[in-house]
């Protein structure tokens, strides 16, 4: 039985996401996600134009003239979610937590895919694979991976990417577009990211709130790593100490630029106290005009 404000929770976000799918990324999700490239279809007799690369020979000596090999676009994809919800995620000082939002993104990006009939995939990680979904299609399936998402309950508080990505090579054997959503605050997952990225289409979403950037002065504070359960007072009316995590926050945000740039990563970054929809409208329209070249 599925609790009532998990429902509740699962309506209002399929309410939202499924519109918006088809009000703002339906038609851009189609145009800048491809399949997997060509499929035969049919022969046919050869006619003036045709590229002589594609004769048949097999089938022209049988019939006594030229015949062509017909290709189509195969345009089933499969879609991959790769969601890190460890402790970190459970938390934001705005408009929701990080991973509601991850929710929310995830769920906006399913329901682009099912829309072009491509299949969805679900992999969760904390410091483990905590749930794997295979990859199916279906408005079924999405809310599927939507409720695995929403209702989620961590059994372990760390963080290992690294392993999530890791997951992600060994499960997809054909190459996918890999939506990979996390804070990226993570360690060592480099190596792991860069293989991921030389087999799939992955599209890192770093998730921001206000707080990973700026400390408020608030006096002293006590602090949490939701992942390590250690305590730090912090004397937060220190402008060094405000500098510090200032100056150290935006050092971590400028690695991860670095290494998605090295790896030619189109990144999305989603804040908790925005608009989830419009950074990935931007990114699809900036993928557009680049195939147009």
């Amino acid at each position: 039985m599925i609790p009532q404000d998990l429902l509740r929770q699962l309506r209002r976000i399929e309410i939202r996401t499924q519109r918006l799918a088809d009000e703002q990324l339906a038609g851009t999700y189609h145009s800048v996600f491809k399949g997997q490239g060509l499929s035969f279809r049919e022969v046919r007799q050869y006619s003036p134009g045709d590229d002589v690369r594609f004769i048949d020979w097999n089938v022209s000596a049988r019939m006594s003239d030229a015949y062509v090999k017909v290709f189509q676009e195969e345009r089933e994809m499969t879609v991959m979610l790769v969601v890190d919800l460890s402790a970190s995620e459970q938390w934001g000082t705005r408009r929701a937590s990080k991973a509601r939002v991850a929710a929310e993104v995830a769920a906006l990006c399913a329901f682009s895919a099912i829309k072009n009939n491509d299949n969805v995939g679900l992999v969760i990680g904390t410091e483990v694979v905590e749930k794997f979904v295979a990859p199916k299609k279906g408005d079924k399936h999405v809310m599927r991976v939507i409720r695995e998402i929403v209702g989620f309950k961590p059994q372990y508080g760390g963080t290992d990417l690294g392993l999530a990505l890791q997951t992600l090579v060994k499960i997809a054997k054909r190459k996918s577009v890999a939506f990979v959503i996390s804070d990226f605050f993570a360690s060592g997952f480099e190596r792991a990211l860069a293989l991921a990225a030389a087999k799939h289409d992955v599209i890192p979403v770093m998730l921001v709130d206000p707080r990973d950037e700026e400390l408020p002065d608030v006096g002293l504070a006590s602090f949490e790593d939701l992942e390590t359960g250690e305590e730090v007072l912090v004397d937060t009316s220190d402008a060094r100490v405000r500098r510090h995590y200032r100056e150290t926050m935006l050092g971590i945000r400028r690695e991860r630029d670095k290494l998605f740039v090295k790896l030619a990563l189109d990144r999305v970054v989603i804040r908790t106290d925005g608009s989830f929809v419009t950074p990935l409208r931007d990114l699809f329209a900036k993928r557009r005009r680049r195939l147009a070249r």
